[in-house]
């Protein structure tokens, strides 16, 4: 059957097409602690007014940090530093 010969190529093209959830805390961490809270420490993701909405917003901040701070970090570590901020401070739904 053709259907049956096919089945691992649909599943690997839909594990490609999902958004990645997955992160590496640590590493984000590792990278928020270098670049991120030299800045502006934790205050501005505790504060009540802060301007981040949505995980989204939050990883387009990130991006936005990090293209204005000349780091030329990967698609993963803004990844990994959004969502540990998010798991840390903000509590998005992923």
């Amino acid at each position: 059957m053709k259907l049956k010969s096919s089945l691992p190529l649909l599943v690997f093209l839909l594990i490609l097409a999902s958004p990645a959830s997955a992160f590496d805390p640590a590493a984000g961490k590792e990278l928020a602690d270098e670049n991120c809270y030299s800045c502006h420490g934790n205050d501005v993701y505790t504060r009540k007014d802060r301007m981040v909405k949505t995980r989204s917003g939050l990883t387009s901040q990130v991006r936005r940090c990090e293209l204005s701070l000349g780091l030329k970090w990967f698609d993963e570590d803004v990844d990994d530093v959004a969502g540990y901020l998010n798991q840390q401070f903000y509590k998005f739904d992923q």
